[in-house]
């Protein structure tokens, strides 16, 4: 269904764990504005996060409503909306009335962990969990925090099974608010991420809803990412009628806004951690080294398969400088202070806060700082600091590659970190590979975005998307062959100690 004549705009909703932002552009990208709406956390109990629904529909409708207003537009120019998520956030509310059930457990939450603990003991089951769906048993996911609430709700089980209430991840609940309970929907990207859907079939696994005790009635249909799944009814600020015709869940749609449409393409979020994803085309690559496999998308019957690995700290380690060490006052200070010397001197950090993350997923592990001498100075520390954050990527690029059995052709970088030139140029010369930057930096918007025009026509097919998509910068490999090798060494020895 093509959009009106007069409906030229897309609205893009990223909705995120903190706070939602709402975009609204054209089709050559440009941002005509741009809202976002923090909402509260809540934390019950230790390792407990939730989040209140209703205060995340609010957030949605007022960013929607600034956005449209800073833009000066009316919503009648809104030829479609695209939505991205926080993924594996999990909510259930009743159909009649779509009132939640209770606070949403959020992708955070560690509720569940004792099940999973004892979920893993059957070593058959852990295994065929990951060959299904790619994932590893982990309280992270959905499936078990959907067990949760309907066990902990009174008669939320007996109202599951009657077809009265539904689950949904955040996009489900956005397009079944955004339509006036009209559609009941998410997409396979979402869907790969509640440890319920095989990665095959593309479709709800009947012995993985027994294994968690989930009934079908909740569930949502799985749809693809760009296609027209309802029309908006009674959104305020919105006309109805208007297509939501494109979801993807955050990191898969910031791996579409950023154009990595080839297998082997990647990208590299630098947010507080980080989210490298890499796209395995048609093929679901089972990882050897500690990887997830997921959906990245599917356009019409064509599914596009990830690796995806991320790092517990990235940007968080600049901040730890700044709060913790009052190395500066403001994060951006610290490629000036880490230019002051033109090497670390053998100095290596690990940044290890919070345990390691992918490809070595050790919990216990600690940040360490090694090769200090009486010449180190702080700026040799801040450089140290900028290498740990690379080398984290290396570790899941290289794990990526050997899986893929295929070189990395370039990296695509996006998130606050990737503005720091210092910090591309070493993961460049580390990866001995092109780091690109895009010059739209909202690449979960942008890819969901780019999900809603395909969806009506906006865009024509991949190509006319790869068009659109603009540069801003590109870092290539300079370092010597021999000093990488050594500081990699360095890295190695140091990472083993932590």
């Amino acid at each position: 269904m093509p959009p009106s004549p007069h409906a030229d705009l897309i609205l893009a909703i990223d909705q995120g764990t903190t706070g939602t932002t709402v975009l609204i552009l054209d089709k050559h990208l440009k941002v005509l504005a741009k809202k976002n709406k923090e909402f509260p956390q809540y934390y019950p109990h230790e390792a407990w996060v939730e989040h209140d629904l209703e205060e995340i529909w609010h957030s949605v409708v007022k960013s929607i409503q600034e956005a449209l207003k800073a833009a000066k537009v009316s919503g009648k120019r809104i030829a479609a909306i695209g939505i991205t998520n926080q993924r594996e956030t999990t909510g259930i509310w009743r159909k009649k009335s779509g009132k939640p059930i209770h606070k949403a457990l959020v992708w955070q939450d560690r509720r569940t962990s004792p099940l999973c603990q004892n979920l893993a003991k059957n070593k058959k089951l852990t295994k065929k969990i990951h060959q299904k769906t790619g994932l590893v048993l982990d309280a992270y996911f959905s499936a078990t925090k959907i067990a949760w609430i309907l066990d902990h709700v009174r008669g939320a089980r007996n109202q599951a099974k009657k077809g009265e209430l539904a689950f949904g991840t955040i996009d489900t609940f956005l397009v079944w608010r955004l339509s006036g309970g009209k559609a009941h929907v998410t997409d396979v990207s979402n869907a790969s991420r509640t440890l319920l859907m095989d990665l095959k079939t593309l479709c709800w696994d009947k012995e993985l809803l027994k294994t968690f005790k989930v009934p079908q009635e909740v569930l949502p249909k799985i749809a693809s990412s760009s296609e027209i799944y309802a029309l908006t009814q009674g959104v305020p600020g919105l006309p109805d009628g208007i297509p939501i015709s494109g979801m993807a869940g955050d990191q898969q749609a910031a791996l579409f806004g950023q154009a990595c449409f080839e297998s082997g393409s990647a990208k590299c979020t630098y947010g507080t951690g980080s989210f490298i994803l890499m796209n395995t085309g048609n093929k679901i690559v089972h990882s050897k080294n500690k990887m997830l496999t997921t959906v990245a998308w599917q356009l019409g019957k064509k599914t596009t398969y990830a690796l995806e690995g991320s790092a517990f700290i990235a940007g968080a380690a600049v901040q730890w400088l700044r709060d913790g060490l009052g190395f500066f006052k403001q994060s951006g200070e610290i490629e000036k202070l880490a230019t002051q010397v033109k090497d670390s001197e053998g100095v290596v950090f690990v940044p290890a806060l919070v345990g390691l993350g992918a490809p070595h997923w050790r919990g216990e592990a600690r940040g360490l700082i090694s090769g200090l001498t009486r010449a180190t100075t702080r700026a040799h520390f801040a450089r140290a600091v900028l290498e740990g954050i690379a080398f984290l990527q290396y570790d899941i690029l290289k794990a990526m590659e050997k899986d893929l059995g295929k070189k990395l052709k370039a990296l695509k970088v996006d998130g606050g970190a990737s503005n720091n030139n210092l910090l591309m140029q070493f993961q460049s010369d580390l990866l001995r590979t092109k780091l690109v930057r895009p010059k739209m930096v909202e690449t979960t918007a942008l890819g969901a975005a780019f999900l809603a025009g395909l969806g009506v026509g906006l865009w024509k097919d991949l190509k006319a998307i790869q068009k659109s998509w603009k540069q801003d910068k590109a870092f290539k490999a300079s370092m010597k062959p021999k000093a990488v090798e050594k500081k990699v060494k360095l890295w190695q020895q140091a990472v083993l100690k932590a």
